[in-house]
């Protein structure tokens, strides 16, 4: 009961603190619209904040070439690694402040897209990161920021939340305010048709996780079911193509519209299970978060199968796996089959090697405490059941 309490009330704060949505542009060739979008919110010396892999395969190329058409000085700032640290956001910061700029724009997945936002939010508070990390304690404007998702799975370019990694003690922290939505969010389809298949697989997962979780959650209201069953039926459409030919433009565009209403519909709704263990997998051993998600996703599903019967049938008829016709239970049934279809179809591996029997009581632990009061999940999970749930993702001997 304690819990419903605290979830119902948390529920009650979060219609009464607004989250914003982002100005949307979308569509192949989008990224050439940036200098505007930039100018129109007044900046005029961004910090790009991206990463050395996407400057080396001229990704970012598409985003300095649009700026240096429109003569609009910036810095780069390519040094964002996967699960970005507290020092590495401190790094930014610096730079941001040694070089004077007045803007951020966020270019690549959502490594790239967190570290942004801790930097912007340290800015604009002019602190150092960690005092940041917790519920609403940003409360400013951050300066003109834009988000170019170059991944269609985060959907960090819609929400309110910033993902920061502590190395020393193998934990990941969050950064929740809604000054971290960005004013602008740019998806261009044509800076992921290079993607390469697995990353397509992973973050294509994440999003359909951001998007069920979001869905069975006590916080769904009528618009954030909206935006997660659209998420949904476009994941189910279009991830299998986009994995298969990951020059599908159309495939890839579809892909970032779901990534960016899932990502609005989690951002209010919050998440879940899958994504509080996702979390300790992360934290302690560096696993990518899509990659994690997508192999937890099925079994918090069938844990929450029978509370969440009405809501499973539901996104198996916006997935294509059931009809009307199909009895509720049916249906429910047909969309956890269809999820472990789905991995199947992009070779989502069932287990992860890097996991020890040894660490299972502390990830299970920290992982029911972090989604305690905090996660409005369909159904309880105790730690005993939470290190049943990850025994079985244990490597197979």
């Amino acid at each position: 009961m304690l819990h419903q309490t605290v979830i119902q009330i948390r529920g009650q704060v979060n219609k009464l603190v607004p989250i914003p949505l982002p100005k949307l542009i979308e569509g192949e060739g989008t990224i050439k619209q940036a200098a505007l979008a930039l100018t129109e919110l007044g900046g005029t010396k961004p910090l790009i904040v991206t990463d050395a892999t996407l400057v080396k395969l001229g990704i970012a190329k598409h985003l300095t070439d649009a700026l240096d058409a429109e003569n609009i000085t910036y810095v780069l700032f390519d040094a964002v690694t996967p699960d970005p640290t507290l020092q590495l956001v401190g790094q930014g910061l610096l730079y941001y402040q040694q070089n004077n700029c007045d803007s951020v724009i966020a270019l690549g997945g959502g490594s790239p897209m967190d570290c942004a936002k801790g930097i912007a939010a340290a800015a604009v508070k002019n602190v150092d990161v960690r005092k940041l990390v917790g519920l609403l304690r940003v409360r400013k404007s951050l300066p003109p920021f834009i988000a170019i998702p170059t991944t269609a799975g985060t959907g960090s370019e819609a929400t309110v939340v910033a993902v920061v990694t502590d190395p020393v003690k193998k934990q990941k922290f969050t950064i929740v305010d809604p000054s971290l939505v960005p004013a602008v969010a740019i998806l261009d389809p044509l800076l992921m048709q290079g993607l390469p298949a697995k990353i397509t697989a992973e973050t294509g997962i994440d999003a359909l996780t951001h998007a069920v979780e979001s869905y069975i959650g006590y916080h769904a209201t009528a618009q954030i079911k909206a935006y997660a069953y659209d998420a949904v039926k476009r994941i189910f459409a279009n991830l299998p193509k986009a994995y298969a030919d990951g020059r599908d433009l159309e495939a890839r565009r579809q892909m970032s519209v779901a990534s960016f209403n899932a990502g609005v519909a989690f951002t209010r709704a919050s998440i879940g299970y899958v994504h509080a263990i996702a979390h300790q997998l992360g934290g302690y051993y560096h696993i990518p978060h899509g990659l994690a998600n997508a192999v937890i996703l099925p079994h918090v599903l069938e844990f929450s199968f029978a509370n969440s019967l009405c809501r499973y049938a539901e996104l198996a008829i916006a997935a294509g796996l059931a009809t009307s016709e199909d009895s509720q239970i049916a249906a429910a049934h047909k969309f956890v089959a269809g999820v472990k279809a789905l991995n199947q179809t992009l070779n989502i591996q069932a287990d992860f090697p890097e996991l020890k029997q040894s660490d299972i009581p502390e990830l299970a632990k920290r992982a029911v405490r972090e989604a305690y009061c905090d996660y409005p999940v369909p159904k309880l999970m105790n730690k005993a059941q939470c290190e049943s749930l990850l025994k079985k993702l244990l490597p197979a001997s």
